[in-house]
């Protein structure tokens, strides 16, 4: 019988999809492990593997298809020992004019027809599923393609003890929840000024989403910090000559990291999430470092921070944020974080508030290093000098313990030893 190609949930929280590319055709052949399609997430765009082997009969969505629920069919492959060149099979259906084989008061929602005879359209796993539970095929409503059951439709359904005249009652299921219509778009006037209208790919959705939820039920505290950073510079400096022969470069957004990881372990009422009804404190810190990339911005995660190496954490940011700009992310690589960092000091931006990064309890925002009037030692002097401040989730973290964080985070950085400790 025909295999279903549905709609892959590539992520925990994907729900729908945009089907972006097409990498097979009608008529090929394809083997397990097949990169098949190519399927833009909610937070990426991600290549569709193919599970089973057996030749494409049809393309049920095309390319390009947006809102594509997961679950959906969207290609169907024939299987071993069939004939790939004929259609695929079609549950036959009664005459529109055929009588009802027993009338009822009223119209009712009820099962697709089912074929003509005793030939039930079924899937050799559903077969074998409704055997062993002692289910009768003929009952059961197929969601595959031309109506064939599939594993999924005999999943839940119940054993027939013995034959029963279906009613209305028991015929109709108990409705669905009604899901929420989606919000209309805004309607914004244009005051007669050209413009050109693009429409949001799925990661720029999810982030006005997100963004906009933050917003609305987190309160935010902000907490600013002036840093010295010669003493980190300096040891930049040195570090990346000792790891010239194997070809390792530190940035200081490299070392931000590993301060930002260590201050989280030392002040650990901070490193903290607001779950509801609970508290979650984080035994260890996972770092989210935002990226911008082409398809709008994301953060990988730089696990277990504070006990790394900062040559490591340079590494693997590397490699991390050349695969969120060519959108090939896996969905463990940025999702989670107990804490996110967000660096715009290469733009030459002095000091802003970021957003915080649901469900994590604080975010950190670096601004840009440059020479300042400060005070060293007692007297007014030059140094380099940067602005950071953090953004904390006030119904997690209490001020005074952000102030703590934010404490712990300038002494490691202007004392930079205690990273490489």
């Amino acid at each position: 019988m025909p295999i279903a190609i549905k709609m892959p949930a590539l992520s925990p929280t994907m729900e729908e999809g945009t089907l972006s590319k097409w990498l097979v055709k009608v008529g090929d052949t394809v083997s397990s492990g097949d990169i098949m399609a190519e399927i833009e997430t909610d937070k990426a765009t991600m290549e569709f593997e193919a599970v089973d082997e057996g030749v494409i009969v049809s393309i049920d969505v095309a390319e390009g298809s947006e809102g594509v629920k997961v679950g959906t069919v969207i290609a169907t492959l024939a299987g071993e020992d069939e004939d790939a060149s004929a259609p695929a099979p079609k549950a036959a259906q009664a005459p529109a004019s055929a009588p009802a084989p027993s009338p009822a008061p009223a119209p009712v929602a009820a099962a697709a027809p089912a074929p003509k005879g005793d030939r039930v359209v079924a899937s050799p796993l559903a077969k074998r599923i409704a055997a062993d539970k002692g289910i009768d095929l003929a009952g059961v409503k197929g969601t595959g393609p031309n109506g064939r059951i599939v594993k999924a439709d005999v999943a839940g359904a119940q054993p027939a003890t013995a034959p029963v005249v279906a009613s209305a009652p028991a015929a109709t299921p108990a409705a669905a929840p009604t899901p929420a219509p989606a919000p209309a778009a805004a309607s914004v006037p244009d005051f007669g000024i050209p413009y050109e209208a693009q429409k949001l790919n799925n990661v720029r959705k999810t982030i006005a989403r997100r963004l906009t939820e933050a917003k609305q039920t987190i309160p935010h505290i902000y907490l600013t910090v002036d840093i010295q950073l010669d003493a980190l510079l300096k040891l930049r400096g040195q570090l990346n000559k000792a790891l010239e022969a194997q070809g390792v470069k530190l940035s200081v957004n490299d070392l931000i990291i590993k301060a930002l990881a260590k201050a989280l372990l030392q002040v650990p009422k901070c490193n903290v999430s607001f779950a509801g009804d609970e508290l979650r404190s984080f035994s260890r810190a996972d770092i989210s470092v935002a990226v911008a990339a082409p398809s709008g911005l994301i953060t990988p995660i730089i696990v277990d921070a504070g006990a790394k190496s900062i040559s490591t954490i340079a590494t693997e940011m590397k490699e991390l944020a050349n695969k969120a700009r060519e959108g090939k992310l896996q969905p463990h690589e940025y999702q989670g974080g107990t804490a996110s960092l967000s660096n715009l000091g290469m733009f030459g931006i002095k000091q802003f508030d970021a957003v915080i990064n649901p469900p994590q309890g604080m975010i950190m925002a670096v601004g840009a290093g440059e020479q300042r009037p400060y005070v060293v030692d007692g007297a007014l002097s030059i140094a380099t000098v940067m602005s950071a401040t953090g953004s904390f989730d006030h119904r997690a973290i209490d001020g005074a313990d952000g102030a703590e964080l934010m404490q712990a985070f300038k002494a490691l950085i202007e004392n930079p030893l205690g990273l490489v400790a």
